[in-house]
């Protein structure tokens, strides 16, 4: 049964019958969920059972971004609230042990919240670290502005999502912290040095080579490509996500409908899978947009297809925890937090 390397959106809460012709002919690998495809709790799991009964793979991945804060798929009134990556850092900052715990049980309990739902994967964590006059796309979602500390606090996260049964996508690597543009909108270009970026940026991203997935940054590092974002730049790919950081997982790229991207959607698609990036993304649901990225999304085949397997491969089973005292303690120390920066 052959796969195609893409993972799709959809365009509502239900799927509609030419998205399901779609899904069938094309057998995306995967599938992306956004507030769109979510009213409530039946309705996520009916249209999860949908996708999979028209692929034809139960095991098929779902994922969603379910960070907290501002980027959070699932929220009220059937789901909380969760504190975005600054309360985390902000807690490392009075003892790191109370960071830690915080982003762990943040973590576990948005996995338990997605696997109820049907959802496999969360894109998270984010190892993004910003700058002084950077752009506000990722500002608070932020572990900090020290690597050592994002990435301590992204392993805490991706304990918590393991110990849920959730798979987790590392972003946006090689760093998105010092865009200064929202890639959604336009292409964001840094300027520094290949040493500062090592140093800052990379160094962050280093500590967690050995996640299974992570996804990578629409940003152009001049000093490394000053033609190509990182998505579509073979040099990064090779010498900076497999080289120097060492990630050897599966790699997707961000939404390859984002404007940060230049040409037709097919010449996108086309340019991902040339840099060496394994799947692509593509997040808005729109039928047109979809059939040419499967279009030119090869099969799912050599060292791509050993990547996703071993992803796939590498998700535990839910530990057992004790949910209400989690939240508690959860709440205890967020509250801790803000009486400790009033």
């Amino acid at each position: 049964m052959t796969t195609r390397a893409f993972i799709t959106g959809v365009s509502g809460p239900e799927l509609n019958a030419e998205e399901r012709d779609f899904i069938g002919q094309y057998r995306p690998w995967g599938f992306i969920l956004f507030r769109r495809n979510i009213e409530n709790p039946s309705q996520v799991k009916q249209l999860i059972a949908q996708l999979h009964t028209a692929l034809g793979r139960p095991d098929a991945p779902v994922l969603v971004d379910q960070e907290g804060g501002r980027v959070q798929r699932l929220g009220p009134p059937h789901w909380p609230v969760y504190p975005p990556g600054a309360a985390f850092s902000a807690l490392y900052d009075i003892d790191p042990a109370l960071g830690l715990t915080a982003a762990r049980l943040s973590a576990r309990l948005i996995a338990a919240d997605l696997t109820e739902a049907g959802i496999s994967v969360d894109c998270l964590p984010l190892a993004d670290v910003p700058v002084p006059g950077a752009d506000a796309v990722i500002g608070n979602r932020a572990y900090g502005t020290e690597p050592g500390k994002v990435a301590a606090i992204a392993r805490a996260v991706t304990d918590g999502l393991d110990q849920g049964g959730i798979l987790p996508v590392l972003k946006h690597i090689p760093g998105h912290g010092r865009a200064t543009a929202d890639s959604h909108f336009g292409l964001p270009e840094v300027a520094a040095s290949r040493a500062e970026l090592e140093q800052t940026d990379f160094a962050a991203f280093q500590p967690l080579s050995d996640l299974p997935m992570a996804m990578t940054a629409h940003v152009v590092f001049n000093a490394l490509d000053p033609a190509h974002p990182a998505t579509t730049s073979a040099t990064i790919i090779e010498q900076v996500i497999r080289g120097s950081i060492g990630f050897q997982g599966l790699l997707m790229s961000d939404d390859v409908s984002m404007n940060a991207l230049a040409g037709s959607i097919a010449a996108r698609t086309q340019a991902i899978f040339s840099a060496g990036c394994d799947l692509v993304l593509h997040c808005n649901g729109k039928i047109d947009e979809m059939r040419e990225v499967a279009r030119h999304s090869p099969e799912l085949t050599g060292k791509a297809l050993q990547r996703a397997t071993a992803a796939l491969a590498s998700r535990r089973p839910v530990q057992a925890f004790d949910r209400q005292q989690a939240r508690a303690a959860l709440e205890a120390l967020i509250e801790q937090a803000g009486m400790a920066g009033a």
